[in-house]
């Protein structure tokens, strides 16, 4: 009996060449063999007559050969092989390529059932190179088969012999390492009937049944494996924090809070009182006042005599940071400087000293705050904008430079806190889904690229009136193959400049310009250098204008909806009305539904919803930058309440075994330090 180790080179069948091409689908062993899932299925159950077949459709066909095949050489290199076969309704046309042996397979009389796509006419029906078998067999036909994800040298019929092989291998090695209470809670199979069942279902329930259970149980070890990761910071003893009235923090503001960062700052109070380190993910939408939440925490870190970092990922991005900050803190007693490369030597060293005897209360900076020579005297907490643009690694390296501190991160990206705890599994999630009162709703319109001449129009009287406009173009270089030059925001600024607005400021942005260039053309638009800012998406996550009130998107079908949605809320950031078009000319009716979802809200969770549930989580899971375990059965952008399910079974049994303990978990364990082993480090 071979166990789940076993390596695939003796699975009956394989052997050492096939084993070679297996590997490159990451195949090695029975494990990795039983856990590569179908992408789709073939339900080969309902046969058709022969004068059903509609061309252009797959179907299963049972007629009996009737005449001798017939073999004809075209050319070296390429032979025929025909056949007729019958019904009682008609005849169907087969041919075969390079297949000269089929000749002396078929024999005149038999019956046989052929799977594949019907071609001809419905009054004379054809079918070439099908799948077939002798009548009755029900090997690959009469049944619902698997297809799988291939590469070169590994085919559908490879793959599903090697599975079923491995399945009659070790079918009784495969553990149900679910607790029994779990399964019958959530009504879920045995591991034996969801592999056999995810691989060669007997029926449409067993599918199903079968996917909900290797689905739910992907969710759950992952779900249990960030629940422990979260808890076992609390073997760390943070800087525990005593209370703070927070009073004149508040009547320093001029403006009232929302519910939601009132709520956030309780949490993050409640963090820094603990007796574990803060480690928060403050998540809210664009202008939902995430920078307020953090100057809280800050306040409450200072005056506690801790020593606080922010860090933002770029300098023009810190120096704002530091505009709306220093005069708010100051005042309060608490010290701030700003600290990014173009900050003087002599600065940097008066900086830096003032740092190391705990005179400064707050630095504010970019990268140049993990430089070595930046050291503190008692750093405590740690706070990061856009989440996303910062890895695990750069989050770490500030966090080094004090003993244990407080993390506090920001994310513009909303997304459900459901998946947002999955997600960012190590952090607490705080939510801000409220705007600040009096922000005016950004008006979008989606319209085809023939309303340009009126866009342009309505641009130029904005400016008239003394405003700004940012253009967002899907590419930065010109392409032969695409025939609109527009798509290229070098050649469409170029354009706009000469053609259309000769007597306005036109400047451009791009990914592919040096940090120090973006930065002077952004911090140039920022003061009013320019009136039309014709950019990439590097202006997703950029400095507040309030004076640009107008977002055109080209091609917006080619941007994900949260993205959009990002880049609406560079404008509608002053008092003035505020709008967005979004221009595309796509025939898709995904995409004119996705854009429409724009034009209806202006809520960021509810698009953000849409988009996973349209594109599904890669994006979300690619900014991470965490090395989560992939998944593989489970798809986050169906099967939301399946996740809400796991992340419950996973609180009540952690509440029951906080460490997974006892004996019978064993296996449980042993399986989450083998997922989270294969992405980072394991849990250990």
């Amino acid at each position: 009996m071979a166990t789940l180790n076993t390596d695939i080179r003796y699975i009956k069948g394989v052997g050492e060449a096939r084993a070679k091409s297996l590997a490159k689908l990451g195949i090695t062993d029975l494990r990795s063999l039983l856990s590569y899932f179908p992408r789709a299925y073939d339900d080969r159950r309902a046969y058709k007559k022969i004068a059903d077949l509609i061309p252009g459709e797959n179907a299963c066909v049972c007629a009996v050969i009737a005449g001798e095949p017939k073999l004809s050489r075209i050319r070296k290199g390429l032979d025929l092989v025909k056949l007729r076969a019958v019904d009682e309704t008609g005849a169907l046309e087969l041919t075969y390529f390079n297949q000269s042996y089929l000749k002396n397979t078929f024999r005149t009389g038999d019956a046989y059932v052929f799977f594949g796509r019907a071609e001809g006419t419905p009054s004379r029906p054809q079918m070439t190179n099908p799948l077939f078998e002798r009548e009755g067999a029900h090997q690959i036909t009469g049944r619902i088969m698997p297809i799988y994800p291939l590469t070169a040298g590994v085919s559908q019929s490879m793959l599903y012999k090697a599975v079923e092989q491995g399945l009659a291998a070790c079918v009784d090695e495969l553990p149900d390492i679910l607790p029994e209470d779990v399964r019958l809670v959530y009504q879920l199979c045995h591991t034996r009937f969801a592999y056999e069942n995810i691989h060669f279902p007997t029926d449409d329930e067993a599918l199903s049944a079968a996917r909900r259970r290797l689905a739910f149980e992907e969710l759950f070890l992952l779900a249990l494996g960030l629940k422990l990761l979260r808890e076992r910071r609390t073997f760390v003893a943070g800087k525990q924090c005593k209370k703070v009235d927070l009073s004149p923090f508040f009547a320093a503001l001029p403006f009232s809070l929302t519910g939601a960062q009132r709520r956030a700052i309780g949490d993050i109070a409640r963090d820094l009182t603990g007796k574990r380190p803060m480690n928060r993910l403050v998540q809210g939408d664009v202008g939902s006042g995430k920078t307020m939440v953090a100057a809280a925490a800050i306040y409450m870190a200072a005056k506690n005599g801790l020593q606080c970092a922010l860090m933002a990922p770029t300098e023009i991005l810190a120096e704002q940071h530091y505009r709306s900050l220093a005069p708010l803190l100051e005042p309060l007693g608490i010290p701030c400087a700003l600290l990014t490369a173009s900050t003087k030597a002599k600065e940097r060293r008066a900086l830096n000293e003032r740092l190391r005897s705990g005179e400064l209360s707050l630095v504010i900076g970019t990268h140049a705050l993990l430089s070595p020579d930046v050291q503190y005297q008692n750093l405590g907490l740690v706070v990061t904008d856009e989440q996303h643009r910062f890895g695990v690694d750069q989050r770490a390296a500030l966090s080094a430079k004090g003993d244990d501190p407080h993390l506090l991160v920001m994310s513009a990206t909303p997304i459900p806190r459901t998946l947002a705890l999955m997600i960012y599994g190590d952090l607490d999630v705080s939510i801000l889904n409220e705007l600040p009162p009096g922000r005016q709703k950004i008006d979008t319109f989606a319209v085809p690229s023939s309303y340009h001449a009126r866009i342009y129009a309505f641009l130029r009287k904005l400016v008239a009136e003394g405003r700004q406009a940012y253009i967002v173009c899907p590419m930065v270089a010109e392409n032969d193959e695409l025939p609109d030059e527009r798509k290229a925001v070098t050649a469409y600024a170029r354009q706009l400049q000469e053609q259309v607005f000769p007597d306005l400021r036109v400047a451009v942005l791009h990914g592919k310009m040096k940090p120090k260039e973006k930065e002077k053309v952004m911090a140039a638009f920022a003061a009013g250098e320019s009136d039309i800012l014709v950019s990439t998406t590097v202006v997703e996550v950029g400095v507040d204008v309030p004076n640009a009130n107008l977002m055109v998107v080209e091609n917006a079908e080619r941007f994900g909806l949260s993205q959009l949605h990002q880049l609406r809320g560079r404008v509608g950031r002053g008092a003035a009305k505020s709008w967005c078009i979004l221009l595309s000319d796509s025939d898709s009716e995904d995409a004119r539904r996705r854009l429409k979802v724009l034009t209806e809200t202006n809520d960021g969770f509810k698009i953000s919803e849409e988009d996973l549930r349209l594109r599904g989580p890669g994006d979300f899971f690619g900014q991470r930058q965490h090395g989560l375990p992939t998944l593989k059965a489970a798809d986050l952008s169906c099967d939301m309440r399946l996740l809400d399910e796991a992340q419950s079974a996973a609180s009540t049994l952690l509440d029951a075994d906080p460490t997974l303990s006892e004996p019978a978990h064993t296996p449980l364990h042993r399986r989450i330090d083998r997922l989270f082993a294969a992405n980072e480090g394991g849990l250990n």
